[in-house]
């Protein structure tokens, strides 16, 4: 069936930027076909494009135009040309920008004709999420997510013209280099031209900002893709957006200041929140102790007590034991929860041992006592004791966990999540930063028994911690810190190591060979020996950010191509085959396919 053409005619405004200023204005207006109702002798046409929807109105007076009206499906993307009028007194619109005009139609082209969506170009559409990425080109059209991409391009315009006035560069850096251990696996790359030989993707342009302060940029910032072969969840993709910075001659004071100048900036330009800087900081050691967690999420109590010396004491003989064998007695209370019946109780147990606990002892504290199976273990005296150090009252419920403490502390963070989510306890209009610093700067793997680095291996040691390196490396502290909101980690920086010495003594603590380090980080060494600043940075998680900012739940909501949770793209079909010509031409043989291996999905 043909179209129409747009020979002749010149857009002059979008939809949703006209208002009574434009009243007996001729107007020229394309965008797609939104609704069409027909009432007799008039037929009305919601034109919508990306700023919005006018209504035009066709009358049989205009035979052409009003013929080719009474054609016109959703979607169909339409052309008019026409004069803006006031609409008639009580059939305005408040709910439109447009709603007090409309357009008296004078010409009409369909520009093109659509098939029937396959679901509803409209807000709050209810459609499984694969279908909605299987035809994310319709997705895309509908008002809530064309809003979450200008949201996006605000977020990122206001992140650049920030950091520009605080003096960064912004400089791009390779996407094809080499392997290094940065945590995560690589995505390979075959070289055609080096047959045997692959690039991979960089996880973070951490080496490369580096060099570029050995360089003599000192202010280093890109907003760039970076790529991670690991498990995905909601707020995972195999290829994500960071923004990236580094500075030369800071601390890590100086540095978690001017992220918060900038974090914000951009809800400043999004959101027209002010945030209230600078945010908290808190050590590594006192998240884990207060919060059970490096992702503490402030907006509500519960905070984890430790009651091991009280438990000691007590003649509940689980508590005795995991007290005397240098384990952790924890808990936490639940506000209003000694209502909770027995099989809610259990509920929560059952839950608890999702993350290892063993049991989860628990007190009903009323105004007329406390009861509970485990009550008779303990004097009055204890039990006034554990109330006071979990700061209850009556009508809480509190819950304990006593095992090794890294158990204790999963526990109970994850007890304290899930209950604030049951019980209403989350604010949602908080947003509550936080800086968590001094993280352990290595962690022993047992899986490849041997230190592995918290962060990654060019995170700088607390000074007085580096001659604990090749003794009690456990004990060393790392200049990091991360940034929180909400329970959520938004980003994560550190000070780097700037010392050849030092960046040999932690290499060595991870357990690398000096062939492997000269093979991989050799460049990195050498240039260490040319004059390198301190220097520090940070990379925040884009996605993760806007996610938070706008509102939405997942960063696959604030992506404009995302991938499944298997890594696929619905809409191109991505992974796929190649052709066995391009297999040979690169020296590549695939074998079959893992047992176990992922579908799409």
């Amino acid at each position: 069936m043909e179209t129409d053409t747009m020979r002749g005619l010149k857009r002059t405004h979008s939809c949703g930027s006209l208002s009574r200023k434009e009243v007996g204005l001729r107007v020229v207006v394309m965008g797609w076909v939104d609704s069409r109702r027909d009432h007799g002798g008039l037929v009305f046409v919601d034109l919508r494009d990306r700023s919005g929807v006018v209504q035009v109105v066709f009358s049989p007076e205009d035979r052409k135009s009003f013929t080719k009206a009474q054609t016109l499906r959703s979607e169909y993307v339409l052309a008019v040309a026409g004069t803006v009028r006031r609409r008639p007194a009580g059939t305005e619109n408040p709910k439109l920008s447009t709603g007090e005009i409309e357009i008296q139609a004078e010409e009409a082209r369909i520009l093109n004709r659509a098939r029937t969506p396959v679901f509803y170009i409209e807000d709050g559409v209810e459609v499984d999420e694969n279908l909605r990425l299987r035809y994310r080109y319709l997705d895309l059209r509908r008002p809530e997510m064309q809003r979450t991409l200008e949201f996006r391009h605000r977020a990122a315009k206001a992140v650049r013209d920030f950091l520009d006035s605080r003096g960064f560069w912004e400089i791009e850096t390779p996407f094809l280099t080499r392997s290094t251990p940065e945590g995560a696996r690589d995505y390979l790359v075959p070289s055609r031209l080096n047959p045997g030989k692959f690039y991979a993707l960089p996880q973070s342009p951490q080496l490369f900002k580096q060099l570029l302060m050995v360089s003599g940029c000192e202010r280093y910032f890109q907003i760039v893709r970076c790529f991670r072969d690991e498990d995905l969840r909601a707020d995972r993709q195999p290829e994500f957006t960071q923004i990236d910075l580094e500075m030369s001659f800071v601390d890590s004071g100086d540095v978690m200041a001017l992220v918060e100048e900038m974090v914000a900036a951009l809800y400043r330009e999004t959101t027209g929140v002010e945030l209230e800087i600078p945010f908290p900081r808190i050590t590594y050691a006192d998240a884990m102790d207060r919060f059970g967690t490096d992702k503490p999420d402030l907006r509500y109590g519960m905070e984890l007590h430790d009651v091991t010396d009280v438990a000691a004491g007590c003649g509940f003989k689980v508590f005795q034991t995991v007290a005397g064998g240098g384990g952790r007695v924890k808990g936490i209370s639940v506000p209003g929860g000694a209502v909770f019946s027995r099989k809610e109780l259990d509920d929560l147990t059952r839950f608890a041992g999702q993350y290892g606990a063993r049991g989860l002892a628990y007190l009903l504290y009323t105004e007329e006592g406390i009861r509970s199976p485990i009550a008779k273990f303990f004097t009055a005296g204890e039990l006034e004791a554990l109330v006071r150090r979990l700061e209850a009252v009556p009508g809480d419920l509190l819950l304990f966990v006593a095992d090794r403490p890294a158990v204790v502390a999963a526990a109970l963070s994850a007890l304290r999540r899930h209950l604030a989510e049951r019980l209403g306890l989350i604010d949602r209009s908080r947003n509550e930063f936080v800086w968590v610093r001094e993280f352990p700067l290595l962690e022993y793997d047992e899986d490849e028994k041997r230190f592995v680095a918290v962060h990654h291996p060019f995170t700088a040691p607390v000074e007085e911690d580096i001659a604990l390196l090749t003794v009690e490396p456990a004990r060393v502290r790392a200049r990091a810190y991360d940034l929180v909101l909400n329970g959520v980690e938004i980003g994560g920086g550190s000070i780097r190591i700037h010392r050849r010495d030092v960046q040999e003594l932690v290499f060595s603590a991870i357990g690398l060979e000096p062939g492997e380090v000269k093979e991989k980080f050799g460049f990195l060494l050498e240039a260490f020996e040319y004059g390198t600043p301190p220097h520090g940075g940070f990379a925040v998680g884009f996605d993760r950010l806007v996610m938070l900012a706008a509102g939405k739940q997942t960063i696959r909501d604030v992506m404009a191509f995302p991938k499944t949770q298997s890594g696929t793209d619905l809409m191109t079909g991505a992974p796929d085959a190649v052709a066995p010509a391009q297999l040979r031409e690169l020296g590549i043989i695939v074998a079959s396919k893992p047992k176990g291996a992922a579908g799409d999905g």
